[in-house]
């Protein structure tokens, strides 16, 4: 699969523009971005039409069901941004098809297991951690947080060593 460079957006451009939708969102809703909150309030209200008792015995949950809607949250309007910012994004960039995207040796089945499972733990990773790895990027390191930062060079480390064993199934 070759990659082609006027498909993508520039990074730096990009950048740039993330960078001023965080400024956007701290100096009118007065919070940074994420992409578990959204997830985790939309489950939790789902949670509570499946099992109400779990819920309302589950002090955590209880106090993110207790929310009228998960629509009165600003992270479920933000994971709605990011979906329709990624869909104009991809359209702006000639990248809007249908597909999977994967190796040449991969089969579709196993590719989209791998992405639902290691989502999954990606979401209960970041229930642990109280937050996921793009609120410590973008809102923790905009903030000079210094544990945001050493997570963020944690993770890289860890991408590069992990892309070693993950490599043969692009080529």
């Amino acid at each position: 699969m070759q990659r082609d460079p006027s498909k993508f957006w520039n990074p730096y451009l990009a950048g740039v523009a993330l960078g001023l939708v965080l400024l956007a969102a701290y100096l009118f809703v007065g919070k940074g971005l994420g992409a578990s909150g959204p997830a985790l309030r939309i489950a939790a209200s789902g949670l509570r039409e499946l099992a109400p008792g779990h819920v309302a015995a589950t002090p955590p949950l209880a106090h993110l069901a207790a929310e009228p809607s998960p629509l009165a949250n600003y992270f479920v309007f933000l994971g709605i941004g990011t979906l329709l910012g990624g869909l104009v994004a991809a359209y702006s960039a000639g990248r809007l098809a249908p597909g999977v995207t994967r190796g040449p040796t991969a089969a579709v089945a196993p590719r989209l297991a791998f992405a639902i499972g290691g989502g999954v733990l990606l979401g209960v990773g970041a229930r642990l951690a109280r937050g996921c790895a793009s609120g410590q990027a973008l809102t923790g390191g905009g903030l000079m947080s210094a544990g945001s930062w050493a997570f963020m060079f944690a993770i890289f480390a860890g991408g590069y060593a992990a892309a070693y064993f993950a490599r043969r199934e692009w080529r």
